[in-house]
């Protein structure tokens, strides 16, 4: 996966498309989609992962860093917070995980799941 995949992956975690991205962080209009072809500034790349809550290196590389100490409150949250990122339908949680106990984020888990098992039959019941 390219630079620009990985951004547009992210950016859409945290609900954001590439164009209000752009936007909000004053670039050119298409700007973000040259980035697999036409390397961008670190000064950019930077504006980026702060915006979007991660690190310049998870956007290179897609990888979360081990010295993730200072991020998370602990490990065990760290772990349930990379859960949440890899699953779609917790996407919304990952930019909270990182200031929570992991007893509040399996409770935030739990809830969200309960709400979507709620939507899923609601909808299979035709309503």
């Amino acid at each position: 996966m390219g630079l620009y995949e990985q951004i547009r992956d992210v950016a859409k975690a945290r609900g954001y498309s590439i164009n209000r991205l752009e936007q909000e962080l004053g670039f050119a209009r298409s700007s973000i989609n040259k980035f697999n072809k036409n390397a961008p500034s670190a000064d950019k790349l930077q504006k980026i992962a702060e915006t979007l809550g991660v690190t310049v290196d998870y956007l290179m590389t897609g990888n979360l860093v081990e010295d993730s100490e200072h991020y998370y409150a602990n490990e065990e949250t760290r772990e349930i917070a990379q859960e949440i990122f890899e699953n779609p339908d917790l996407r919304s949680l990952f930019h909270a995980a990182r200031d929570l106990t992991p007893e509040r984020l399996k409770a935030h888990i739990d809830f969200m799941q309960s709400l979507k098992q709620q939507e899923e039959k609601h909808n299979d019941e035709g309503c």
